[in-house]
């Protein structure tokens, strides 16, 4: 197998790791990104609690599916680094 070929399975492969990431979002990627952004203001304000409280609260006060949403990011690394573990799949 010549480097191009190489090349172009390691695109491929991306490209239906990425496909797969997008299938499993339990939201809207706007909705992940509201989140992101309200999870970074509110730890610049207040102290991590280390839990999923803040991501809940958001969650309830947007109409989003608060546990399949809660444990697709568990099972994604969030746990209560959201932030740190979650946000860079976006």
């Amino acid at each position: 197998m010549d480097n191009n070929e190489k090349k172009r399975l390691k695109r491929e492969y991306a490209l239906k790791q990425k496909k797969h990431f997008e299938d499993s979002l339990p939201m809207s990627r706007e909705l992940f990104e509201k989140l992101f952004d309200y999870l970074d203001q509110q730890l610049e304000e207040n102290k991590c609690k280390h839990n999923l409280d803040l991501s809940a609260l958001f969650l309830n006060n947007n109409s989003c599916p608060v546990e399949p949403v809660l444990e697709w990011l568990c099972e994604n690394g969030g746990g209560c680094e959201v932030l740190f573990n979650v946000e860079e799949n976006f």
